[in-house]
């Protein structure tokens, strides 16, 4: 039978199958948003794709879907005493059920938006992700600066979405809509944030500082211990174990017991306590604000007294905090696998890894020429416990450092030395040692 013959085709010519997905729509907002509220969503923002906010992520939505020319950002909130509880266990099923919701809300919604003749896509709150691109940007959409854009909240010093009403305890969603929107939202004009320290005070490795800043491989290492690389590392352990009894001197029979649970039921949070202690939103601050000493005796020192153990990274500043913050802990240093594949990933990753204390004594310049596989030239200064990394060679450096791009990796990755490597001429020095090795410790070994 010929395509033009097939029963399908005459009917859907004939107008009778399906509606003409080809012609743009222009969706009302208000429609729109009422849609995914009656979906369950408890509140949502619509942004064009067009707009400055997205500007550093647009490539890789439309990579996802090219038609993308709305994104509707929208949220769940979570029980707040779930998440304020000492019980990981109880807090990780309120995370897991609400971002259920919201990927069941998207797809429903997408599925409405299909019916009106409306081409949409759902990309996931959280996972599954694109793992194929680990350790490099495994997500397809990045759901907090588009709801900061939507107008849904603005980010904490704590890296959270703050929504003006419910506060930090939401979570988001994002949908690529093709159709043009009758209005758009805007970000609202102040932020929720108090500054009030709190999350400071009870992150167990001091991620993020009192002046705002954040070290990434120290969340990274301990909250999602259970995630992507800490499961690398515990493969890893088994790996190398020579056996049962030597496996039980590296792993403990509750954190294998742990990891099953995360494998049956879905990754765990080692922490997040950051979003348990925060007292900001309408809802959420009354409270707080009557009764700041019963805020911290309830929600705060629980968590800075439980007894648990920290995993953190060897010449971490997150080892260092957690030893002299929570002596009480067990602190237990683990592999680190945020270690690129590429040079273009290490000069990328280099910010999320630096340790800004082990840093303290350095002020340098470094010129990195890679030759081989991947030729790439670069400057990292670091300054005043800040690293700057910069395209091409800029100023005048205090140490040059030509290497065999396939070598320099392996040596990031442990997979070669680096004596081995100067003496083979592989990595090549223009500059004292001594900064090579001041480079080194400003990063976790």
């Amino acid at each position: 039978m010929k395509l033009a013959e097939h029963p399908a085709v005459i009917k859907y010519r004939e107008g009778g199958a399906t509606k003409d997905s080809q012609a743009l729509q222009t969706l009302d907002a208000q429609w729109l948003q009422k849609l995914v509220l009656d979906a369950g969503g408890d509140d949502v923002g619509v942004v064009k794709i067009d707009r400055p906010e997205v500007d550093d992520q647009r490539e890789d939505i439309l990579q996802a879907f090219p038609r993308t020319r709305v994104l509707v950002s929208y949220i769940v909130r979570m029980n707040r005493e779930s998440l304020r509880t000492p019980a990981r266990s109880i807090a990780n099923m309120e995370f897991h059920h609400a971002g259920d919701e919201i990927n069941e809300i998207g797809r429903a919604v997408v599925r409405t938006l299909e019916e009106q003749g409306v081409k949409a896509l759902n990309p996931a709150m959280g996972f599954p992700m694109e793992m194929e691109k680990f350790p490099g940007k495994v997500w397809v959409v990045s759901h907090k600066p588009i709801a900061v854009a939507a107008g849904l909240g603005k980010m904490g010093i704590h890296r959270n979405v703050i929504h003006p009403r419910f506060g930090n305890f939401i979570l988001l969603g994002t949908l690529l809509v093709d159709a043009e929107v009758s209005e758009q939202a805007q970000p609202i004009d102040y932020n929720p944030c108090l500054e009030c320290k709190l999350c400071v005070a009870a992150c167990p490795v001091g991620a993020i500082s009192p002046t705002g800043d954040f070290n990434f491989s120290a969340c990274y290492t301990h909250n999602y211990r259970e995630f992507m690389g800490g499961f690398t590392d515990w493969t890893e352990q088994v790996a190398e174990a020579k056996g049962a009894i030597d496996y039980r001197s590296r792993v403990t029979d509750s954190e294998s017991a742990s990891m099953w649970q995360s494998l049956s039921f879905g990754a765990n949070y080692k922490a997040a306590y950051c979003l348990s202690v925060c007292p900001a939103g309408e809802e959420v601050i009354g409270p707080y604000l009557e009764d700041k000493k019963a805020h911290l005796r309830e929600n705060v020192r629980p968590l800075q007294e439980k007894i648990e153990t920290v995993y953190v990274l060897n010449n971490s500043d997150a080892a260092e905090h957690a030893r002299k913050r929570f002596p009480h802990k067990q602190v237990k240093q683990v592999g680190n696998t945020l270690r690129p594949n590429t040079i273009e990933g290490f000069l990328l990753g280099a910010s999320l890894v630096f340790q800004p204390e082990k840093s303290a004594n350095l002020s340098a310049r470094y010129h990195f020429s890679f030759t081989g596989e991947e030729e790439h030239k670069a400057t990292i200064t670091i300054r005043d416990k800040t690293i700057r990394i910069e395209e091409g060679h800029i100023g005048k450096p205090d140490l040059q450092i030509t290497a065999d791009a396939k070598t320099w990796i392996g040596f990031l990755r442990k997979e070669k030395n680096i004596v081995w490597a100067l003496l083979r001429r592989k990595v090549r020095l223009n500059g004292p040692l001594k900064l090579l090795l001041a480079f080194g410790n400003c990063f976790p070994q």
